[in-house]
């Protein structure tokens, strides 16, 4: 929101540098997949592998001494080669006769003394710079390079007319190496540059500067100087360097990199440069050395508007203040930045002061900045990020008296509020405020300007914001990202909101009604907050999925769910929750049928099967034998009393005393029967239960007629169950005549088993076969009898 606070003063020092960059360097960034970096390999000569539409190369940093022709000839693509910091002695430029498109050379920083001119006329950058030229490298071939851009040369000597074949050139930057020049004292040399927008010429780091060198250029608009190093005693020759170069009415801007001064010679350097065409003045890693004394600086009138000084090394331990500050404070021009210096005070101008934006970024400057200053009536911005303040309320008051400031930053310093209990007072104009990187809490949004617009609270320790903000109705833009926040602010108190930052906070359960109170917002971003992702959520992810991805930042790759561990890390454009699962009153009404439902379901089936018929036999079992344990041992461990109970319907007791008893009896077999062995007295279920157990056998005559009989199913019944209660096998079932399968009742669905599990004997309609059928039972207790004989033997 408010990252570029200095656009005009932050870009000049790059400015100059801008069409290089994008005339040489971006046009090749759609090539990237055709690159090849064999960069710092220790390689001695380029691979004769490499992939044949290969269009950029990075060989430098290697160890490689000469380039052949057979090196990059296969490469007819090739469009930029990067062969800098090598050990390249010799370059015949004919090892590129066969990369028509080359456009890109960077041959710097090798051990080049001698080139052998070829007419190419496709470089666009050409880069010889720090190399071992005692001549500029310069062939007459280099004037057909009519695109050329970017030119960089070293020399140890210079003649005037070193560049005369390429002087019909229009080229954006030229970089000329000096730092081996040198000529005999009192000795003088010029060179002249027709046609060059930048200039940029590197002396040695180590020596003072002595070069005497006559440098003219006709439309110089940039000039960048680096290693200056000067005292008092040749600071005069420095500035008799710089008056042909800065003669030109086009020179607007000036760059000095590496300088080492004395403060008598860099404020002389300021008074010299005041009245040249200069607009924009940057210095880059300053060093004052020797003393620093009350100097006499004329404010005339200037043309100059942006000074900027970046990263100030102060030998000078001992010195006045006043005489280094006032200096700057004075100054007559629009725009003043001293950073990264060891300042730790700025004086307030004595005058009605021109400034309208000051920056002094990473310095030691403390409350008491500007204290009561009340000439800065024309200050818009004013950077203060990186100091020592630490009292809102006093940064506030330092705001009063400054009518036009409208832009102010204080982030990254040690800001608190709450320590006062009065209102904060600002300058009334102020639109725009950076408080971020402080140790701000909640307190802060009872101390903020009236009219405030643009607000960054980011990286503070605020947990909530205030329901009622009334003074904040202005604000459009608020940043409150890796906070401690729980929720999103709304816009009930902030009706014009359109911009929200609150990413990377504590945000858990988002309003759902975010969305709609904020109908002007423009764009939100509440990424990477630990979401939970339960009920409460669903109708915030209901309503964000509806907003333009436009609308909400980072959505949906930032937003995922933090809790329950189940949903860990799920996108929340993927979280679903069911209606059911988080209304309670739908959740109990289900319940309540889904109960409802089963009990009918098997109160039904309880009627179907009849389960109350086999409960009371259960029942009525369980009495039988309750009451056989208190029968006498001797009278348990009597013998058997008949061969064969037999269960059958009244209506075919006819076949069965006809027919199946009297052949019975006729063979030996006893025979129990209900009408002649039941004892009177007992109930019916008793005498049942205690014939099937004084009985070897049970045969049970099956018809249609037996499946009508209840009292037959209970016999059924109970002689199954001591089936499976003795272990033996014990049940004989004869057929007398055929039962359909439907006939027999659903709550029989145990006779329904048997008769499908278990092998039955079927009466036969023939007479013939009368005699086979009865032998069949017969042999069934035969084999039987002798097993019981053998028992009894065993016993006696």
């Amino acid at each position: 929101m408010t990252k570029d606070s200095e656009p005009i003063v932050k870009s000049s020092r790059f400015v100059c540098l801008t069409i290089i960059i994008v005339g040489t360097i971006i046009q090749f960034s759609d090539e990237s997949e055709f690159a090849v970096d064999k960069s710092k390999r220790g390689l001695i000569h380029v691979p004769n592998d490499l992939p044949l539409n290969t269009k950029v190369l990075d060989m430098s940093q290697n160890y490689i001494t000469e380039l052949r022709v057979s090196d990059v000839s296969f490469l007819s693509e090739l469009k930029v080669l990067r062969l800098s910091h090598n050990r390249i002695q010799l370059l015949d430029l004919s090892v590129f006769k066969f990369n028509q498109d080359l456009e890109y050379l960077d041959l710097s920083h090798n051990q080049l003394q001698k080139i052998s001119c070829y007419p190419i006329v496709s470089f666009r950058h050409l880069d010889l710079s720090f190399n071992d030229f005692k001549a500029l490298p310069i062939c007459k071939e280099f004037g057909n390079l009519s695109q050329l851009n970017f030119l960089g040369l070293s020399a140890m000597r210079l003649q005037r007319l070193d560049l005369l074949p390429v002087a019909h050139l229009h080229l954006s930057y030229i970089l000329l190496d000096l730092r081996n020049y040198y000529v005999k004292e009192n000795e003088t040399e010029s060179l002249q540059i027709l046609n060059a927008k930048t200039l940029h010429l590197v002396f040695h780091p180590n020596s003072l500067f002595s070069i005497q060198v006559s440098i003219s250029v006709n439309t110089l608009g940039c000039l960048q100087l680096t290693n200056i190093k000067l005292n008092d005693d040749n600071c005069q020759v420095f500035i008799h360097f710089l008056s042909e170069l800065t003669r030109g009415p086009t020179l607007l801007n000036f760059t000095l990199t590496h300088m080492e001064t004395t403060w008598k010679c860099l404020v002389r350097v300021f008074q010299y440069l005041w009245p040249k065409p200069v607009e924009y003045l940057n210095i880059y890693n300053l060093t004052i050395i020797e003393s620093i004394r009350k100097e006499y600086f004329t404010y005339s009138k200037t043309t100059l508007k942006a000074l900027k000084i970046e990263h100030i090394t102060n030998q000078v331990f001992l010195y006045s203040q006043t005489a280094l500050y006032t200096v700057f404070s004075e100054m007559n021009i629009m725009m003043l930045t001293i950073s990264d210096t060891p300042f730790i005070h700025m004086l307030c101008p004595h005058a009605p002061s021109t400034f309208k934006f000051l920056n002094f970024t990473q310095n030691v400057f403390t409350d008491s900045i500007f204290e009561k200053c009340s000439t800065l009536i024309k200050l818009e911005t004013l950077i203060l990020r990186k100091n020592g303040l630490k009292d809102l309320f006093k940064v506030g008051l330092m705001t009063k008296d400054m009518p036009s400031l409208e832009m102010l930053d204080v982030s990254w310093n040690s800001l608190e509020s709450g320590r006062h209990e009065e209102n904060c007072t600002w300058g009334e104009s102020i639109v725009v405020l950076n408080l971020s990187s402080n140790i701000l809490t909640d307190s802060v949004f009872r101390c903020l300007p009236p009219r405030i617009k643009v607000l960054d609270l980011h990286s503070n320790k605020i947990k909530s914001i205030p329901k009622q903000v009334i003074e904040l109705e202005a604000l459009q833009e608020l940043n409150v990202a890796f906070n401690s926040l729980t929720d999103l602010p709304g816009c009930g108190s902030f009706s014009r909101l359109s911009v929200l930052i609150i990413d990377h906070n504590s945000v858990s359960h988002p309003s759902a009604d975010f969305f709609q109170s904020c109908q002007k917002m423009r764009s939100v971003n509440a990424g990477n907050n630990p979401f939970h992702c339960t009920c409460d959520l669903r109708e915030f992810v209901k309503n964000i999925g509806q907003v333009s991805s436009e609308v909400v930042e980072g959505w949906p790759d930032s937003y995922k769910c933090d809790y329950p561990d189940s949903y860990r890390g799920t996108p929340l454009k993927d979280f679903h929750m069911s209606d059911l699962s988080c209304n309670i009153t739908l959740l109990i009404v289900t319940i309540g049928a889904t109960m409802l439902v089963l009990a009918v379901t098997v109160t039904s089936l309880c009627i179907y099967l009849d389960l109350p018929w086999y409960l009371r036999m259960v029942c009525q079992w369980t009495q039988t034998r309750r009451r056989a344990r208190n029968v006498p041992l001797e009278e348990l461990q009597r013998n058997l009393q008949f061969h064969a109970f037999i269960s059958y319907s009244e209506h075919d007791s006819a076949w069965v005393k006809n027919e199946l008893v009297p052949y019975l009896e006729k063979e030996g077999i006893q025979i129990c029967l209900h009408e002649r062995n039941f004892v009177p007295g007992k109930s019916i279920v008793e005498n049942i239960i205690n014939c099937i157990e004084k009985s070897y056998k049970s045969i049970f005559v099956l018809s249609p007629n037996f499946v009508q009989s209840e009292w037959c199913h209970y016999e059924l019944y109970f002689a199954h169950h001591n089936l499976f209660h003795e272990g033996s096998n014990n049940l004989i079932l004869i057929l007398l005549e055929p039962i359909p399968p439907n006939s027999i009742p659903n709550k029989y669905h145990k006779l329904r088993a048997l008769m499908t599990q278990r092998t039955y004997l079927e009466w036969p309609k023939e007479k013939s076969k009368h005699g086979l059928f009865l032998a069949n039972i017969r042999a069934a207790f035969h084999i039987k009898l002798t097993l019981v004989a053998e028992n009894n033997d065993v016993k006696s």
